[in-house]
């Protein structure tokens, strides 16, 4: 049963194409501040201090995506979420697919746009006009009464099914699971990065990735600067505990207080199963 979607947390930063683009650079660069070229140095070599199987490896990976989607659906079969949709009242219009594309934040128009260019011609490409006219609002105008059943047919689609996945990867995970490595994190902390970066969004206002990632940094080291990996993750939870707060539809934190600090107060930095966690009050485990 899915969470209503008045509770139901949902990516908060507006996705421009061009943020999207230019957040790895961005992000990567910003671990050098206040540091020196002897830091720079510390970061280049801080994935050799990470676990020897990272959130890269495929079932690390599918942990992550089954983690990600009991908070996002409300289970853990993230690859039945190809075909969600819905307007779930948080201003960004439909949210749909795995990640929860969004056609008010632009990541869904690039969904759609990368499906047409790799299958011209499919169920969704009719509607590429107006998901560009309705970017940045939570405008249905020329999207209803159809899409999301035209949606529904689009996620039958292999290509359509990759067309998320690739999406996924660009915008998020790996961004995320980059950033992570650089800062001396193993796979938990890379989750964390990956978790934060789907709600939120990879900005650098204060309330998106960047901006959290910053406010954490002003309150512990990461273990790429010497810092101490708990200590850091706690303050990258506390600082994301707070941009969550500030918003209505992000106001539940239990992903925070019942799934990743359970995972961090266990020493589990590497994220192995089994698992047991809780999101909204469910309860979950992932045994191997």
């Amino acid at each position: 049963m899915r969470i209503p979607p008045q509770t139901t947390p949902r990516r908060a930063a507006l996705l421009a194409p061009v943020l999207a683009a230019a957040l790895v650079p961005a992000v990567v660069g910003a671990v050098g501040i206040g540091g020196t070229a002897h830091a720079a140095a510390s970061v280049m070599s801080a994935p050799a201090r990470a676990a020897a199987v990272d959130l890269t490896d495929p079932h690390k990976k599918d942990i992550a995506m089954q983690l990600v989607s009991s908070a996002e659906n409300s289970s853990l079969d993230w690859k039945a979420q190809y075909k969600y949709i819905e307007d779930i009242d948080d201003g960004r219009g439909y949210t749909a697919g795995i990640i929860g594309f969004c056609s008010g934040t632009g990541d869904m128009l690039d969904l759609v746009e990368l499906y047409t260019q790799r299958k011209p011609g499919n169920v969704l490409a009719k509607y590429l006009p107006a998901l560009r006219r309705v970017n940045g609002s939570d405008s249905h105008s020329g999207l209803d009464p159809n899409f999301t059943k035209d949606w529904a047919t689009a996620a039958k689609d292999s290509v359509f099914q990759k067309a998320q996945n690739d999406e996924r990867d660009r915008v998020y995970f790996n961004p995320a699971v980059q950033q992570a490595k650089a800062d001396g994190l193993r796979a938990l902390g890379q989750f964390i990065y990956y978790d934060a970066i789907v709600m939120h969004g990879p900005g650098n206002d204060s309330v998106s990735f960047g901006g959290i990632r910053k406010t954490a940094m002003k309150k512990a080291k990461t273990p790429a600067q010497g810092g101490n990996e708990t200590t850091y993750l706690n303050a990258f939870l506390d600082a994301r505990k707070a941009a969550m707060k500030t918003e209505e539809a992000h106001s539940d934190t239990s992903r925070v207080d019942t799934e990743q600090r359970v995972f961090l107060k266990a020493g589990n930095l590497d994220l192995n199963p089994p698992l047991t966690w809780k999101v909204y009050g469910d309860s979950y485990t992932i045994k191997s």
